[in-house]
């Protein structure tokens, strides 16, 4: 993962990690979403597409970056995803490597102490191709000095 270099979780902060997906965990996370469509599912078949193989569900890759909104930010406060809209513009292969990233746009102060914070993110090949753009907002109420949420 990487950061800015400022301390706080404000406008400007960053946080990704990389990812590679197989074509066992793509089957796998798409039968437990519920999602049987053959691309997903069926190598045989998905060799016979346009995509020449497996790709991963929408729901896996939108899921990653949604995970690692609430694993990043939670070590450093208490985090609440509010809501999350996504852009599919490419297909993930089931054997591709990818960044995750995000960045927080925007930071409102609510009159309980917690923040609302503005996200802005995308799933990225390896070779900097975009393949998903994701926007967010999610409640954050920061760790105080003493590590208190």
């Amino acid at each position: 993962m990487y950061e800015t270099d400022r301390p706080d979780v404000g406008a400007g902060y960053r946080f990704s990690r990389t990812h590679t997906f197989n074509e066992e965990q793509v089957r796998s996370f798409a039968l437990a979403a519920g999602d049987e469509n053959p691309l997903h599912v069926d190598a045989e078949y998905a060799s016979t597409t346009r995509f020449r193989g497996l790709i991963a569900s929408a729901t896996h890759t939108t899921s990653l970056l949604m995970g690692l909104t609430a694993t990043h930010l939670s070590s450093r406060g208490s985090v609440l995803g509010v809501n999350f809209s996504f852009d599919l513009l490419r297909p993930v292969k089931a054997t591709e490597c990818v960044h995750l990233e995000w960045m927080v746009t925007s930071v409102a102060a609510l009159a309980n102490g917690t923040q609302r914070l503005g996200l802005e993110g995308a799933v990225r090949a390896i070779d900097g191709r975009t393949l998903v753009l994701a926007q967010g907002c999610v409640s954050f109420a920061p760790q105080d000095l003493h590590g208190r949420r």
